[in-house]
């Protein structure tokens, strides 16, 4: 598209000088000749590129500020998922903390039941994936000898 548009002004601008170069010899019998300054040159290309380079910069920007203070609905501080366990490819279990309670839910697909609801934290935020697998098995452990 910018090729067209700079062989169309080049075009346009060898037309004119073309034409006053005729009359200007039809008058006075001198030859006028004006120098061309070419449309695309690095110059323009580089200004080209950086104002390209801000207008994406912005968009990123501003779609990070968006979603980073926006009051969309489903993005609660108070709920987040402390940790998930994968069971088969499509199944999983996930502790997600809802204010002061932790919930275990099993999440499959089309559907997430609550499998149990933990008053007091089963593990901290932030512990690692392999700790969430222990207690799990613990409090699994306890729930089969009661």
């Amino acid at each position: 598209m910018w090729a067209v548009c700079g062989a169309a002004l080049l075009w346009l601008a060898d037309t004119g000088v073309t034409m006053a170069a005729t009359s200007d010899t039809e008058e006075t019998g001198r030859v006028v000749t004006r120098q061309m300054i070419d449309p695309i040159n690095s110059g323009s290309i580089m200004q080209l590129l950086a104002g390209l380079i801000l207008v994406i910069g912005l968009i990123f920007l501003l779609a990070w500020l968006l979603k980073r203070y926006s009051g969309l609905p489903g993005q609660h501080r108070a709920l987040r998922v402390v940790a998930s366990v994968p069971l088969t490819t499509r199944e999983k279990l996930v502790l997600v903390q809802a204010g002061e309670q932790q919930l275990l839910l099993g999440v499959a697909p089309g559907r997430v039941n609550l499998l149990h609801s933990y008053d007091q934290p089963l593990i901290e935020a932030g512990s690692s994936p392999g700790e969430f697998a222990a207690k799990l098995q613990q409090v699994l452990q306890r729930k089969e000898t009661e």
